[in-house]
This record gives C-alpha cells, structure tokens and sequence, in this order.
C-alpha cells in the first residue's frame, strides 16, 4: 500500500514537471502570435485605439513591429509562462490523476461512449482547478498583451508587478478576478474538448502498442485539428472574458456583467464580434498543440529510462 502511494506521488510530481516544462516551452515560441491575438480581441475596449483599431492580423503585426518594436511581441510573454508552468503542470497532474480515478478498468473499444465521458470530465476539471489557482496571472498576462506603448511612459504598466499593484490599489483583489464567473466555463469546455477528445482519439485511432510509436508529426496534426476545435468553440467565452477584464482600473465599467457584455457585443458588433482575432488564435493553438505531443514524448522518454 504504502510502495502503491508513494508511486502514485512520483508520477503525480513528474506529470507535473513534464506539463509546466512541455508549456512553458510551447508558449514562448507562439508568444508573437498570442500578443496579436489578445490586441484584435480586446481592441474595441482598449482606449488608446480609440479611432485607429487594427484590419486585421497583417496589419496588426506590422503596427506592433514598426511602432513598439519586435520585442514587444513578447510583451506579457514573463506573465504567461509564470502562469502558464504552473497552470499546465496542474492541468496535465490533475487530468491524469482523474483518468486514473475515473477510466481505471474501463476498456475504451468496449464502453466508448462511458471512457469520453470520463476524459471530457477529468480535462474540465483538471483546467478548471488550474485556473482557480493562477487566475491573477491569467488576468495580468490580458492586461499585459493589451498594453501598447513602445516606451514605459507611454504604457499604462511597466510589469507584471505594477500591473497587479495598480489594479489591486483601484479595485481591491477583486479586481484581479474580473471575468472569473465565465472564465470558469470557457475553460471547463475548453480542456475538455482539448484533453478528453485527444486521449480518446489516440485510442481510437492508434492502438496502446502504436500510441508509443506513432510519428511525431501525426501526432501533432491530430492534436492540432483537436485543439483548432476546440479553441473555436470556446471562443466566443474566452472574448467575453477577456473584455472583462479590461474593465477593471477603470472609472466607468463599458459593461455590468458577462449577460451585458454578450449583448452589447451582438448589439454593436454582431456575431463575427465574438471571433475577432480567432484566425490569429488558430495560429497560437499550434503551441497549444506542441504542449500535448512535447508531453507524450517526455512520457515515452521516462517510461524508457524506468525500464
């Protein structure tokens, strides 16, 4: 019992290592396309675009290289791997310490329908633990990329420290929380479509003995068209939340809440409001995608170092 309960801890703390390590990897070479995204997303509550919003993801590369320079890109990028270790490390802990919880004994040929149900539900968890923990640096790292300015008097914060200080003197903690309510189900939705339809693909798709020696490349393109899906849809929730968050510091809110911020989008910008700056989100996802396939090759190499 007790070899059983240290083995379970083992694998837990090198889920955990091999989760924060595959993320915060992943996020830093897709950081120009994730600051890109964040601007055409946030762009309509941002006030110092106020009558010079971007056309699009071109235009929107080419006015942050030109005018803030090319680090810029990777403005917030301190914040996200600060947030993004941790929160893949429970992400990827958590989900799997579930799978075993949940699918131990279930056959996924045989009981297809009940081993889904069980993915979907331990990768919803499992992102919504994470983000309970690191909601502040997920908020920081918004306020962070939105933030324009190529010097430090021309940007509302200079780092990830002013940014929660400022914020936390304006609107209390709460204030880091803007958006939270609705962040919760846009992650819910989103890591468990991202983790529960990549394990049970690869079962479907690839036998136990063949997971092990399936390409690297095939791999990353099914994990890529599981996460271009699933970013999509959840997408319209991440928009919401992140215009949210922009309200905070600020004397007037533009919105009174998640209901008004959804109707106040289709009011003034229709439908296609919700998916601004989605292409360029597909672009990021390849990260997203890099972290399930770095993940399983730090699997494949420590399963050969135990043997």
């Amino acid at each position: 019992m007790a070899h059983q309960q240290s083995s379970s801890s083992s694998n837990f703390l090198r889920d955990f290592l091999m989760g924060g390590v595959s993320g915060a990897l992943a996020k830093t070479i897709a950081a120009p396309i994730e600051r890109v995204k964040i601007l055409l997303q946030t762009q309509h509550t941002n006030t110092k675009l106020v009558g010079k919003t971007y056309n699009g993801i071109v235009d929107c590369f080419y006015r942050v290289a030109t005018e803030e320079g090319i680090l810029a890109f990777w403005r917030g990028n301190w914040a996200n791997v600060l947030r993004y270790f941790p929160t893949q490390a429970i992400n990827f802990s958590v989900k799997d310490a579930l799978n075993r919880k949940f699918l131990d004994g279930i056959d996924a040929n045989k009981r297809r329908a009940r081993y889904l149900a069980g993915t979907l539900a331990s990768g919803g968890l499992a992102g919504s633990i994470g983000l309970l923990i690191v909601y502040p640096l997920d908020f920081a790292r918004t306020r962070l990329g939105a933030d324009i300015g190529k010097a430090a008097s021309e940007r509302q914060f200079n780092g990830l420290v002013d940014c929660c200080t400022k914020i936390v003197k304006s609107d209390g903690v709460t204030g880091l929380y803007q958006g939270f309510g609705i962040s919760v189900i846009g992650i819910f939705v989103y890591r468990a479509l991202y983790f529960g339809c990549y394990d049970f693909g690869k079962k479907m798709i690839w036998e136990e003995k063949d997971q092990k020696n399936a390409s690297f490349i095939a791999r990353f393109f099914f994990a890529q068209f599981i996460v271009s899906t699933s970013e999509t849809i959840s997408y319209p929730l991440d928009t919401v939340r992140r215009r949210l968050m922009m309200q905070s510091g600020k004397a007037v809110s533009e919105y009174k809440g998640t209901a008004d911020c959804f109707q106040k989008i289709i009011a003034k910008e229709g439908f296609s409001g919700f998916f601004k700056g989605n292409l360029s989100n597909i672009w990021r996802s390849v990260g997203s995608s890099l972290v399930l396939v770095f993940y399983d090759e730090l699997q494949k190499f420590f399963a050969a170092k135990d043997k």
